[in-house]
């Protein structure tokens, strides 16, 4: 009897953890995304910034915030991540394209 419990519950638990699983893959985006064609200049400012800021946090998507939202937060960390004027101008050049 108590082998059954066991195995009812265990049979239980691998239903609901599957079914979690299942609507997590079911869901879709909420807008289609943009694929943009990167030219070489591009490419090196998508570099730079997966380089340089994932060394201190996570890498954000470029459309979470907009163009004015981005301007601040990328003189701000560029400063940081010691970037100069060339390479901050890539890295905007690169966020900017994917928006």
């Amino acid at each position: 009897m108590k082998n059954i419990l066991i195995l009812a519950g265990l049979a239980l638990f691998m239903v609901a953890c599957g079914s979690q699983k299942t609507a997590a893959v079911a869901s879709t985006p909420a807008e289609p995304s943009k694929t943009v064609a990167l030219t070489p200049e591009l490419e090196a400012g998508k570099s730079m910034y997966e380089n340089n800021c994932a060394k201190c946090h996570k890498l954000y998507d470029p459309k979470k915030f907009t163009k004015e939202e981005w301007s601040p937060i990328l003189v701000r960390m560029g400063k940081k991540a010691k970037l100069d004027e060339t390479q901050l101008a890539s890295v905007t050049d690169y966020i900017h394209s994917q928006l």
